[in-house]
């Protein structure tokens, strides 16, 4: 598998794409296109919250028959507990990007992400999307993926290549997340485009499979939004063989695409708000990945762990105190912690470290706790970020 510098949701062949500014923010970019010059098949993943915006709804029926030739995105509102006039707008979008590309509205995805509770400004989306499909092209990429950003403070964006049957196939994304991001996605949103052809239904699975270990093992402050959806096209432009169904070319195109998934995801989880570090723990020695998963969300979302993280605090005894409420049945004895690499808990006890060297240790970027938990095979990783003093005033602050 080959990372392809730069990569973004135009890497994979017969895709375009375009972000610009429309006005539904002040001075940004804000409203995205993301179009498949052939045939695609299409498949999403969304939010388990029962409060659901209305794009979701529209995605949900578009997708009914699994494909789909273009997404059309905006930032600066959700357009979430809109009702009947939120759903409709939603749907007018699709409608004004399919007259725009000459496709069916069925064929037209839709994501929305911002401020909820407030409706779309349809004049400057009405504006917006004709200018944008007038200027899609193979080089727009990084510009849609800023246009989908709120509080986020860097574009991202990932692709890898793969060889299915000796053929040159590459998966390509952009996410936008930084806050109200919990396990079953929140407050995100992530195209994925490849030129791989692989049934809808197969692509269905296999997202599905690739966001529970991923997009789905990120968490910032445990809130979950409405309007969380990640969507992936497949429109067989590479050439290569028809993937139908299990067997060695469905399993290198899902290498590939959890890879983009995982990379997007630790991405949001580093850019996590007011965040300056990326947290990364690891839970091996779990009986089935189900428990591997809660114990590491449990740590992952403890506020004291991640204020003891900004702190350069290397507090176990918060560590443990998750993994012990996590739910999952567990000896403490066999229990095993590490961090920053410098084990700090074992056998039942607090184990004797070199308190300086791991503060010091704790000043890097990226931070490994590795927790095992001596019952079995299985592992998990989640990602977080610490809890610093800039994500209460972003969130104090978000709409005044």
């Amino acid at each position: 598998m080959k990372i392809i510098d730069g990569g973004n949701v135009c890497s994979a062949k017969g895709f375009q794409a375009v972000g610009l500014a429309c006005g539904v923010k002040e001075g940004a970019k804000d409203m995205a296109l993301v179009f498949s010059q052939e045939e695609a098949s299409g498949a999403a993943v969304y939010t388990k919250n029962k409060v659901q915006a209305a794009p979701i709804q529209v995605c949900r029926e578009h997708l009914a028959d699994g494909s789909a030739k273009a997404v059309v995105l905006n930032s600066g509102n959700a357009n979430a507990c809109t009702g009947e006039e939120g759903l409709a707008n939603a749907r007018r979008m699709c409608g004004l990007t399919a007259e725009m590309l000459g496709l069916d509205a069925a064929e037209v995805l839709v994501c929305s992400t911002g401020v909820i509770g407030v409706q779309l400004p349809m004049e400057a989306i009405e504006t917006g999307i004709p200018q944008a499909a007038k200027v899609l092209s193979g080089k727009g990429g990084k510009d849609a993926a800023e246009a989908i950003m709120t509080t986020d403070t860097v574009p991202k964006i990932f692709a890898v290549e793969v060889e299915i049957a000796g053929v040159k196939v590459r998966i390509g994304g952009m996410a936008k997340g930084s806050g109200m991001i919990a396990p079953n996605m929140a407050t995100m949103l992530s195209v994925i485009t490849t030129d791989a052809d692989i049934a809808p239904e197969l692509l269905r699975k296999q997202l599905g499979l690739a966001v529970r270990r991923s997009f789905n093992c990120i968490t910032v402050d445990g809130d979950m939004s409405t309007n969380d959806t990640v969507i992936v096209l497949a429109n067989g432009a590479s050439g290569a063989p028809a993937i139908e169904g299990s067997g060695e070319a469905a399993d290198d195109f899902y290498a590939g695409l959890e890879m983009v998934c995982r990379e997007l995801a630790r991405l949001i989880a580093r850019d996590g708000e007011g965040a300056t570090k990326l947290v990364s723990i690891r839970v091996n020695g779990a009986g089935n990945e189900a428990e591997a998963r809660q114990v590491g969300l449990s740590v992952a979302n403890s506020n004291l762990v991640k204020t003891a993280v900004f702190g350069r605090d290397p507090n176990w005894g918060r560590i443990l105190c998750a993994v012990g409420y996590a739910g999952v049945d567990i000896d403490p004895d066999k229990v095993a912690v590490s961090l920053c690499g410098t084990p700090i808990y074992g056998a039942g006890a607090g184990l004797d470290f070199d308190k300086d060297r791991l503060i010091e240790a704790m000043g890097a970027e990226d931070i490994p706790i590795e927790i095992d938990l001596g019952q079995g095979p299985e592992q998990a990783e989640i990602f977080t970020c610490d809890f610093s003093y800039d994500y209460v005033r972003i969130n104090a602050e978000y709409t005044t």
